[in-house]
């Protein structure tokens, strides 16, 4: 019953893992025939969000600037329109009322009540023990209530420092009985006043001998009678200011505004922008929806397509990924999709929105072409929705530019710091360029308005959390990452270092020699030093059967087949992978340990089984590595790296000659067995490469450099 129960368990496993398999391969066969239409699926997508969220008016289709000729025709109103103040004028105005807004003062008798009953109760209570002789109680008593009427009576306040904008007198509406009067602050007292006035008044009154005593007394018996009523006060203000026109005169339909060859001057620039309000604000009114909806489609599709088209035609590696266009496209959507909700929420200033994060992004992710296209493109759509569209566009493609060259290299996390720093003083220089133009003056300069620009850099650097989100989202490896990998603390590479330290330098001679040739031929060096470092992970299995990892002792290959011997070091290869991808890392790197040996034969262990059993049949597949070959200049820099650096360790008297003749012998051989064919790599790469490859190992073996060593 077991066995039978045992049988019917293996049957029903391998029948749950053949129908997952099948599964797998349907939802392949399913993607890879409906790839195309998801691309097109998604690129509607991002037109449709995009055409959705952007603003829906009309856009005025004059652009101008203060202190630039108007180089179109004549332009007459087309209606009549109110001439909006200036920021400026409007904050003069609104001073202007507010000083005109008088305080108001309650005349509160309730005060002066309670502060005479409390002096008189506390007279009483205090006279039994001040020590002064009883006969004259009445004099103190008379002369302190008289010194806090004589106070009341002509009011005691406390001045609002807000309403001192002159000096330390103001005039203020006090209301007593509803009734309100017009006093001055010099009319009444203040508590400093006050004091003051009952100090000289008891010390010139010769008949009160103790002279402190009382006034100490009167003086804890002052509290403000004129009581600031800043509640009603506040809505006499608002009430004011509501009043305040925001316009200051018409232009009549049909009057010149501005004719050709006339310079915009701040007369003519505000009749300009006040047409353009009107206009835009009439639009959102009496234009077609539907026919701005059109027209946003017709430009989002446009600039979707141009993108499309460029990748087809210079990135096929991401068009045919649909994850990679996906976060492209929702990179695209979300800064367009910002960039309406910012200017749906009216924000001061569009630049406080950081356009620079979609170049740093696509920079790190991808391209410096491609971060490049995408920033044109999203700031030529954006054009259409912001003033001075020029002006904006000139700031935003500089700013984008300086992002993306100042990361171009990205060795060391201080380069977002000081591409922040570049970002920001490019805005600087552009503004400061600007402002001169348009004001051709520095005192008239508002530096107020560059404000935004710093908020912008800022925010630019949430692009940094966005890269590794979008990492973990899309499968996509950054530099970022890449530089966390070459770190040679991390888990894997102590773990080369320790369980097979030959291999371990090995690597780190192959990483010098291809990341030096990738530099010198043009690829991603970052991409090659950390797939070297990498490429042998898979050594850590069975490190002695290396021969870098050998001591002086026995070899475990003496005691095994050669076929075996061939099998342990193919299998390097695939330990390689399985490792790797069981500790997460990227496919990218994965793509060098698969690659480093291409479909090469392990020739010595092969010529040894021919030269010792020349009448057995072989197999040679058995003797050779699975594949693939390099199809990137990166992974066939590291195959010719690696391959050099073990060969020259063979070497038993390294001189120039032999390390050239290495060199050149190694590298034709792969030549000669088309492992480079899929990779990017032209004849005059190779040539640089061989001579890289021979300075440096000279330099490593303390070879002197003969620089004619070709001509040998």
């Amino acid at each position: 019953m077991l066995l039978r129960y045992l049988i019917e368990i293996t049957i029903f496993d391998t029948k749950n893992k053949t129908l997952a398999k099948l599964k797998k391969q349907l939802h392949l066969v399913l993607y890879r025939k409906y790839s195309s239409n998801l691309k097109f699926v998604m690129m509607a997508l991002c037109v449709f969000f995009v055409t959705l969220f952007l603003p829906k008016q009309a856009r005025f289709r004059f652009e101008y600037e203060k202190g630039k000729t108007w180089m179109q025709k004549d332009l007459y109103s087309p209606h009549s329109f109110s001439i909006r103040k200036t920021n400026e004028e409007i904050e003069k105005d609104r001073d202007d009322i507010l000083k005109s807004v008088l305080p108001i003062y309650q005349n509160d008798v309730q005060i002066v009540e309670n502060a005479m009953d409390a002096f008189n109760s506390e007279f009483e209570t205090k006279w039994k023990s001040s020590g002064i002789p009883e006969n004259n109680k009445g004099i103190y008593f008379t002369d302190g209530n008289a010194l806090l009427k004589n106070i009341y009576a002509r009011g005691l306040m406390n001045p609002v420092k807000k309403y001192q904008r002159s000096g330390p007198n103001y005039n203020f509406s006090l209301v007593f009985n509803n009734v309100s009067t017009q006093v001055n602050t010099a009319d009444a007292f203040n508590m400093s006043d006050a004091i003051s006035f009952i100090k000289e008044t008891i010390k010139n009154n010769k008949k009160i001998e103790n002279q402190d005593w009382l006034i100490k007394l009167v003086s804890n018996h002052l509290k403000a009678n004129y009581v600031y009523d800043e509640q009603l006060t506040d809505k006499l203000e608002e009430n004011a200011l509501n009043s305040l026109s925001l316009t200051r005169g018409m232009v009549q339909k049909g009057e010149l505004i501005i004719a050709k060859g006339t310079m915009v001057n701040s007369v003519i620039y505000q009749k300009l922008e006040s047409l353009r309000a009107a206009y835009e604000e009439d639009a959102k009114v009496i234009g077609n929806r539907n026919l701005i909806l059109f027209g946003q489609f017709l430009l989002a599709g446009l600039i979707i397509t141009l993108l499309m088209i460029f990748l087809f035609l210079f990135r096929k590696d991401i068009y045919a990924d649909n994850r990679q266009l996906a976060l492209i496209l929702l990179v695209i959507t979300g800064m367009l999709v910002g960039l309406s909700w910012a200017i749906r929420i009216k924000i001061p200033s569009v630049y406080y929105i950081p356009f620079c994060i979609v170049p740093i992004i696509i920079r790190i992710l991808f391209d410096t072409r491609l971060a490049l296209n995408i920033h044109l493109l999203v700031v030529l759509i954006a054009g259409f929705f912001v003033p001075n569209s020029f002006e904006f566009a000139f700031l935003q493609i500089s700013a984008g530019m300086v992002a993306i060259y100042s990361i171009k290299n990205l060795i060391k996390r201080e380069q977002f710091l000081i591409s922040a720093l570049l970002i920001l003083l490019n805005y600087f220089i552009a503004f400061l360029g600007i402002s001169l133009i348009r004001d051709g003056s520095v005192t008239d300069i508002e530096w107020l308005n560059f404000v935004p620009f710093i908020f912008s850099v800022l925010l630019s650097l949430l692009a940094y959390p966005l890269i590794y989100a979008f990492e973990r989202m899309f499968g996509i490896t950054s530099d970022v990452t890449l530089m966390e990998l070459t770190n040679t603390n991390s888990k894997l590479l102590r773990d080369l270092a320790f369980k097979a330290p030959g291999t371990f330098q090995h690597s780190l001679q192959v990483a010098n020699l291809a990341e030096a040739a990738i530099f010198k031929i043009g690829g991603n060096t970052l991409l090659v030093r950390a797939g070297a470092l990498y490429h042998d992970i898979g050594k850590t299995v069975n490190p002695q059967y290396f021969i870098e990892n050998q001591n002086r002792g026995s070899n475990p290959h003496d005691t095994i087949s050669y076929e075996q011997s061939a099998q342990i070091i193919i299998q390097h290869v695939h330990k390689g992978v399985e490792i790797a991808r069981k500790n997460n890392i990227p496919e990218m790197l994965i793509d060098f340990i698969r690659t480093h040996h291409g479909n090469t034969r392990v020739d010595y262990f092969y010529q040894s089984f021919l030269k010792n059993f020349p009448e057995k049949f072989v197999d040679e597949n058995i003797f050779r590595y699975p594949g693939p070959i390099p199809f990137s200049k990166e992974t066939a820099v590291l195959m010719l790296a690696d391959s050099v650096e073990a060969a020259s360790r063979s070497l038993k008297e390294p001189d120039a000659i032999s390390i050239s003749d290495l060199v050149e012998r190694i590298i034709d051989y792969k030549l000669d067995q088309d492992q480079l064919t899929n990779s990017n790599i032209t004849l005059k790469d190779i040539e640089t490469i061989k001579l890289i490859f021979k300075t440096m190992l000279m330099g490593i073996y303390h070879v002197r450099i003969d620089y004619d060593i070709d001509k040998h």
